[in-house]
């Protein structure tokens, strides 16, 4: 299949060498008009780039120009555009973030990969963690929790131990960060339709903040957090080195499979 290609990069040596080496490679496109916004830099890059052009529902085709590059792909000059041609569609879905906070703003975001609560600062924070009516946690010390999708698992959750999930598992991860008290909880995994309402329960003492990827909001007092199946990011991967591969390769890596 021959794709019409729109392509964005970050202003990196690396980037911007592969993007001068790709407009001479492939027939390039308007935004509107193309199948495939081809994405080069790292894993950040890719995140900002899904949410300002996700609503315009085009395919997502991410080339690593970075270090690890989880969501991207591997540039070969050689096999770029058999690559291309021959890559799978991957679909996810992002975490929703409502934020009110301690002025009773509304403030509301979305993450693909996870949304932490960090303290703001030297004081650990105190929450409470509720799913709908039912509590997971009453009372957390900690300097902070993490919420992450399938896709975000392998990021900043197994930073902090959290357990890594498969795409296909349709659950959400809730991870502690440096847990204080109950020291010993490891966090709790839950099914992706919940209703996750995260309370400060000293916001005037120990601020927290939230943060949806890279959008962060300060002062926060009630986070409500929750999957939008509405929203689709579909990601195209190599053949042979698919989202779910490297997952599985990093769950090899880990004590801990989901």
């Amino acid at each position: 299949m021959k794709y019409k290609i729109f392509i964005v990069s970050d202003k990196t040596k690396s980037s911007l060498k592969i993007k001068f080496f790709l407009e001479k490679k492939v027939e390039l496109s308007s935004l509107n008009k193309s199948d495939v916004i081809i994405v080069i830099g790292g894993d950040g890059f890719m995140l900002q780039t899904l949410k300002k052009f996700y609503r315009f529902k085009k395919l997502f085709y991410g080339i690593n120009s970075g270090n690890y590059g989880f969501l991207m792909n591997k540039f070969s000059n050689k096999n770029f555009i058999k690559n291309l041609t021959t890559s799978k569609i991957v679909q996810i879905h992002p975490l929703k973030m409502i934020v009110k906070t301690k002025n009773n703003q509304i403030k509301k975001s979305i993450a693909i990969n996870e949304i932490s609560i960090l303290r703001q600062s030297k004081q650990a924070s105190v929450i409470t963690i509720l799913n709908g009516k039912s509590t997971i946690i009453k009372k957390l010390i900690s300097d902070g929790v993490l919420i992450s999708t399938p896709a975000g698992s392998t990021a900043y959750n197994l930073s902090v131990h959290g357990p890594i999930l498969s795409l296909d598992s349709k659950k959400i991860a809730i991870t502690p960060i440096s847990p204080f008290r109950p020291r010993r909880w490891k966090g709790k995994v839950i099914s992706e339709k919940s209703k996750i309402c995260i309370k400060n329960l000293d916001i005037n003492k120990r601020p927290i903040s939230a943060v949806a990827d890279n959008i962060e909001v300060r002062n926060a007092k009630i986070i409500r957090i929750e999957k939008i199946k509405k929203i689709n990011f579909n990601l195209l991967y190599n053949k042979n080195n698919s989202l779910h591969k490297k997952i599985k390769i990093e769950q090899s890596r880990n004590e801990t499979l989901l």
